[in-house]
Order: structure tokens, then sequence, then C-alpha cells
């Protein structure tokens, strides 16, 4: 699949779900956004790109700290809810752009701080958006990116990816600790730390917010039945059907 061809997906995905985004309590809640407010402390003049923005919620915690942030993503309907709901918090500090993370559209050094949560996963090339972080980050700039993470192992990777797809067609991957920390690097920026968090999918919320099919709903459930007990107990697979995985936490700097 082309790179055009795969953002059309997402934008498809992602367009007819925005509202779902907004209200979801995965998305609208976390203890990583103390951990991205803190880094802001101190930084009343700091230019922020929220990478992949989704429906906002990165943005909408960290606008009334700082002077600017870019609230960017691949999908103009998504960016439309994200206009509402800032207008409607009086966070006047929040513009939306519309496009690819392969390809950003700002100057070089153009942000004090990049912050990615739940997007990198999407994205067609992880490499090649990474390299661009770089660019748009000022020297001594930082990044955060939070997102579903492998567990590294083939056997829970495989799983993993397979119920990720299953679910949502515009899925990419998830990647492991290691993958990000060498891609990170090869990027020219330097990763401080590499933490891990556990997230807790509830099956019915997590499948209606993408709007699965019914069939290949049936199929990840057959799918979290057939798989041993090392799959199960790994990822916390529940009766009906909800599960917990792992997410990792990155901080890199320029």
């Amino acid at each position: 699949m082309t790179s055009n061809a795969h953002s059309q997906v997402v934008q498809k995905q992602f367009g007819e779900q925005a509202s779902a985004y907004l209200s979801s309590a995965v998305h609208a809640q976390g203890a990583e956004f103390a951990l991205l407010q803190a880094a802001l402390a101190g930084h009343a003049d700091a230019r922020v790109l929220d990478l992949g923005c989704g429906a906002g919620h990165v943005s909408f915690h960290v606008a009334p700290l700082v002077a600017k942030v870019a609230a960017y993503d691949l999908s103009q309907q998504m960016l439309d809810v994200v206009g509402v709901a800032a207008r409607e918090r009086g966070l006047d500090n929040i513009v939306t752009v519309c496009g690819a993370a392969e390809s950003l559209p700002f100057a070089d050094g153009e942000f004090d701080f990049v912050f990615s949560r739940y997007s990198a996963h999407h994205w067609s090339d992880l490499g090649l958006a990474l390299r661009e972080v770089r660019r748009v980050l000022k020297p001594g700039g930082v990044a955060a990116f939070i997102d579903v993470m492998s567990p590294g192992s083939p056997l829970f990777d495989t799983y993993l990816q397979t119920v990720e797809v299953l679910r949502d067609t515009s899925h990419v991957r998830d990647y492991s600790a290691a993958e990000w920390s060498r891609q990170v690097s090869e990027a020219g920026l330097h990763v401080r730390s590499i933490s891990r968090q556990r997230l807790r999918l509830e099956y019915s919320s997590w499948v209606e917010r993408m709007r699965t099919p019914a069939p290949l709903r049936v199929a990840i459930r057959d799918l979290q039945q057939a798989m041993g007990s090392e799959v199960r107990e790994y990822f916390e697979i529940e009766a009906d059907g909800s599960f917990s995985t792992d997410v990792l936490v990155l901080w890199a700097e320029r």
C-alpha cells in the first residue's frame, strides 16, 4: 500500500469517529498528562507541537501552560472537533493544522516541545516522521512519545499486531521499546528515558469507537479464545474480551 493510499484509510477511519475520540475515557484520561505538564513548568513562552493530536486531549492539557500549541493531524474532521472544543474551553492559543507526520509544514527549529500520544502506530514511516520531529525541534528541544508498545516477544507481538489490524485497518505497527530506541537514535535524537505503563481496554467501547465490522469483531474474539494461556495471561484477556496492554513513554532531546 502506498503512503497516499494509507493516508486515505487513516482519514476515513478517524474522520468518521472524530467525536467518539473526544469523549473516549481512554484518550481523555491518563497519568502521562501530568508528566507532560510537569515538563512544561517554567516554559510559559514555549511553542508545542501535538503530533497526531486526534481529538486534542494533549493540546487541551498543555495549552494553559504555554504560549502556543499546534494541534496537527491527518484528519481534518478530527481537527474540526479539536477547534470547536478548544473554543468551548477558551483555549485561543491552539491552532489546528492538517497533514501527515512524515511531512511537517513547519520551519526548522519552530518548536520547543513535540508531544505525540497514541498516534505513531498509524504512521506509514516512523523513521521519516522522527527525522521530521528532529528538524522542527529547537536545539535542546524535548520530544515525548506515548503509544501502545509491542512486548518484544515474537508470539506476543504477532498476537497484538493481529488484533490491532482486525479492529482498525489503518493500524501499521506497535513498536517494541528496542525498536523505538533504535529509530529515535537513528533520527538524531537522544533518548533520555523509556518507561512502561499498563492500559486496560474495555472491549465493547474499544471496537465501537472504531466501528469495527461485525465479522472482524467475531475474528478478534475467536482469536482471543484460541490463543494459549501465555498470551491470555500476558494481555490479561477477560471473559468479555477486555484486555490490558503495554504503553511506552519515551522522552528524547534534540
